[in-house]
């Protein structure tokens, strides 16, 4: 059995017509990634921006780049000004209207560079010796006073404490905000380092028409999936009468600790060729940093879900959150409480905590077993399974498949140093 195998050709975008038996993008009536596709065109345009000012932006800057040119963050043009986030950080909507669950910003500590400049060169952070990135068009120049980075903190983290990783990485950007359209000249490392894996939103959606599918449940992870994991995806997919499933990995940076994207690659990908029926389930990756927003990034996950085409979203325990910051199902009611009824046409799949049941010899999602004790669950803590996998110890086939349990195996045995890290045993591994 294998996951979903098509040839990468050159990317273009699906015409309208294909559109009509898929769900619509957000806010359009088809994609409009910001990537300059045409070679010649392209070309052209890095040779102009070697001669403009330029500034290297940060990693969260670049990868809000990366999402515009790839089409997940349809139907944006470009980055938002001050007023446009504010207003999506207090309320999930710009000052024209558009519902947007998080201000998608270019902040910088210092803009003397390119004070006063119209358009301007973007450099890579994250690529050695900081290639264009994109060629932006400046609008304005804007600072955040130390008050309304504050609401903004709160809004999108619901947390202002700076050990949380998403807080911490929002405060440290800066506080001027640079804003106007943009044409992106590149996605980064992301197609270089994971040409298997990497796919923009209108390629996703070139493959799922090709394959003919118009039900799609997606799955989003930042971690290896397990035993719960899996059977989530595939009750998702049995109850909704699916036609495939969207397995949308992470790509971007996580904080210290979370497992590297090519082990998860790795396991995920063995897992879905031994344990998934054949054309199934397409093995896709996207190019952004994690927030760990919680709520307000499980409801990003479903804008650029839709973008991909995909009709609905898993959406568990803990769903984009980290340590103790969300209640466990936050992400799922701020679904029902703060996004607008009709503001997005993907819908969710709200999901339970999900083990396997020693009772049942399945895997269960709990609040389907309320006869269950916490001594019913095959359930162990992330360090557990980390001193396990290190001392070469199987994992039980109840928790983890053998095939996915030795390649992390593989990749604890080969840490020189082994810092703490969380594996997460709820049902997203968002």
């Amino acid at each position: 059995m294998s996951a979903v195998s098509i040839e990468k050709d050159q990317p273009c975008v699906v015409s309208k017509e294909e559109y009509q038996v898929m769900i619509k993008p957000h806010g359009s009536d088809k994609l409009n990634p910001l990537y300059v596709i045409d070679d010649a065109k392209r070309a052209a345009l890095l040779k102009e921006a070697e001669s403009l000012p330029s500034i290297v932006v940060s990693s969260a800057a670049a990868a809000n780049a990366v999402m515009m040119g790839a089409g997940y963050f349809n139907p944006l043009t470009g980055y938002m000004n001050k007023a446009d986030s504010l207003s999506v950080a207090d309320k999930m909507v710009t000052t024209k209207g558009l519902f947007w669950p998080v201000p998608i910003v270019n902040v910088v500590k210092d803009a003397a560079a390119i004070q006063g400049k119209k358009r301007i060169a973007l450099r890579d952070p994250n690529v050695d010796g900081n290639p264009i990135l994109a060629i932006m068009d400046v609008e304005a120049i804007e600072t955040f006073s130390d008050d309304e980075m504050k609401m903004m903190t709160q809004k999108i983290f619901r947390t202002e404490d700076p050990e949380h990783p998403g807080v911490a990485a929002f405060s440290s950007v800066g506080k001027t905000c640079l804003s106007g359209p943009i044409q992106v000249l590149s996605y980064s490392y992301f197609q270089s380092e994971f040409p298997e894996t990497y796919r923009t939103a209108y390629e996703i959606r070139e493959d799922m028409t090709k394959m003919g599918w118009n039900k799609v449940v997606a799955f989003q992870t930042r971690n290896p999936m397990h035993r719960a994991h899996e059977e989530l995806c595939r009750m998702a997919y049995e109850q909704l009468k699916a036609d495939g499933i969207l397995v949308h990995m992470l790509l971007g940076k996580l904080k210290k600790g979370d497992i590297p994207a090519d082990v998860r690659d790795a396991c995920i990908r063995i897992m879905v060729e031994k344990y998934f029926a054949p054309n199934s389930v397409l093995i896709t990756g996207y190019g952004f940093d994690m927030l760990y927003a919680g709520p307000r990034e499980a409801v990003l996950h479903a804008v650029f879900r839709q973008n991909t085409g995909c009709t609905h979203l898993i959406v568990g325990r803990d769903h984009a959150g980290v340590g103790d910051y969300y209640g466990p199902f936050d992400a799922q009611t701020i679904f029902h409480e703060e996004v607008p009824k009709g503001a997005l046409d993907i819908e969710i799949f709200e999901a339970d905590h999900t083990a396997w049941s020693k009772k049942l010899n399945r895997v269960v999602m709990m609040r389907d077993v309320p006869d269950h004790t916490k001594d019913d669950f095959v359930l162990l803590s992330g360090t557990k399974v980390r001193a396990m996998l290190s001392a070469g110890e199987s994992l039980p086939e109840e928790f983890s498949r053998p095939e996915v349990a030795k390649v992390l195996m593989g990749y604890y045995q080969s840490l020189d140093e082994k810092p703490e890290i969380k594996l997460h045993g709820h049902a997203t591994g968002a």
